[in-house]
């Protein structure tokens, strides 16, 4: 049974990495050369894994149950806790109001083909939330059960896109060095917000247990497998097309005209089509189940059916509210994405972590190896990671991703 959820688990964590965004991989990374490009993923990888583990050091000193709300309030104040509650509800509502507006404009557009009917954006979203408010009201274990259908699906497509595009990668466009230094600094938030899956990790460890090898083991495998995926789809990507092409695509959509052109094969596009509707899907999933426990320790929710029933309310819908009414709302708090997920995916981690490791003079139980100068180097990564969005925002550097 354990191993059962430690597989699941391990595909909660790549199918919440493994989302819609990775297809914007190959636009923020357009200008930089495969090499480049490959040492920011494997950094990104590097950082937000360790502060994954950094999270699972914390967890051992806590409650099972226990959510970032807990851990923030446990050591770093009431301060602290209005930081990561902020953060949180703030990126979370954010990122599945667009699931709900991005997935229900893509599964009307579905029904309408496949049904011959006429229905609006505004109903497909509705129905996309109430079958992931379902899904995630009946527990982690049907969010596991689900997620390993659709993950299925979705290596079957993967796999089918780099057998079509394998054939067409040129070693030389793999060669070809940075066009720009800016475009490096560009990327940065990009490609660090397609390893984010940190706001699940309480939902796993809450799943699993506190049995910290075993998690350990969930944290890396499961980051792993959207490594070794976006590797090859870079490799993929960078390969086919030269880094003018890339710079010259006019967004996804245009990415993914060229590609089916270059391959001669329309499947390509039916596939990447398919590939982000999956995408988006799991993405939701891990998403709203972290939001959901997360708001069921907040506001002290049982989990009885009445308690589950209340906390879906309130973590689906003000996120539909926001999508079908106020689109823009979510679009601009989108801007601020990489930000808040520095937030929680680096600073607090590493600012509880440096508190629980000051308040104890034992060495028992788990502690991620690298000393001060782990968290110290993981802090300078999340203002470095910061300063660039700032940069964009401000039009210092290119816009791109």
């Amino acid at each position: 049974m354990l191993k059962n959820k430690t597989t699941g688990s391990m595909l909660i964590v790549a199918g919440t990495t493994i989302g819609a965004g990775m297809l914007a991989l190959p636009i923020a990374s357009a200008g930089l050369g495969f090499m480049t490009a490959l040492a920011l993923i494997v950094a990104s990888w590097i950082l937000m894994t360790y502060t994954a583990l950094l999270m699972l050091e914390l967890h051992q000193f806590a409650p099972r149950d226990a959510t970032l709300n807990t851990l923030a309030k446990r050591w770093l104040g009431k301060r602290g806790q209005y930081i990561a509650n902020f953060s949180m509800v703030f990126l979370f509502y954010a990122l599945c109001a667009a699931y709900i507006a991005g997935g229900g404009a893509q599964l009307q557009e579905r029904i309408n083909l496949g049904f011959e009917l006429e229905i609006a954006p505004q109903f497909g979203s509705v129905i996309l939330a109430v079958i992931i408010a379902s899904v995630v009201t009946l527990g982690t274990s049907k969010v596991d059960k689900f997620n390993r259908i659709l993950f299925s699906i979705k290596v079957i497509v993967l796999a089918s896109l780099f057998y079509m595009l394998t054939p067409y990668v040129q070693s030389k466009h793999l060669l070809e060095m940075p066009v720009e230094q800016g475009l490096i600094l560009s990327a940065i938030p990009v490609v660090f917000t397609s390893f984010g899956f940190h706001g699940s990790i309480p939902s796993i460890v809450k799943y699993v247990g506190l049995d910290v090898k075993v998690l350990r083991k969930v944290m890396i495998a499961g980051a792993v497998l959207p490594l070794v995926v976006y590797i090859f789809w870079q490799l993929l990507s960078q390969g086919i097309m030269s880094q003018s092409d890339l710079l010259n695509s006019e967004g996804l959509s245009g990415f993914v005209a060229s590609v089916a052109s270059i391959a001669h094969n329309s499947n390509v596009s039916l596939a990447v089509k398919l590939f982000a509707d999956l995408a988006l899907a799991t993405s939701f999933l891990g998403v709203s189940l972290g939001l959901f426990d997360f708001f069921a320790d907040a506001f002290k929710q049982g989990d009885n059916n009445q308690g589950r029933v209340i906390t879906a309310l309130i973590t689906f819908i003000p996120p539909l509210g926001f999508a079908l009414f106020y689109p823009q709302g979510f679009i601009m708090a989108l801007g601020y994405a990489a930000i808040a997920l520095v937030v929680l995916a680096v600073f607090l981690p590493v600012a509880m972590v440096y508190k629980q490791r000051a308040s104890t003079s034992t060495n028992t139980g788990y502690k991620v190896r690298s000393g001060s100068i782990g968290l110290l180097i993981a802090a300078l990564c999340g203002v470095l990671i910061i300063t660039a969005q700032f940069m964009q925002m401000s039009g210092v550097i290119p816009a791109i991703g």
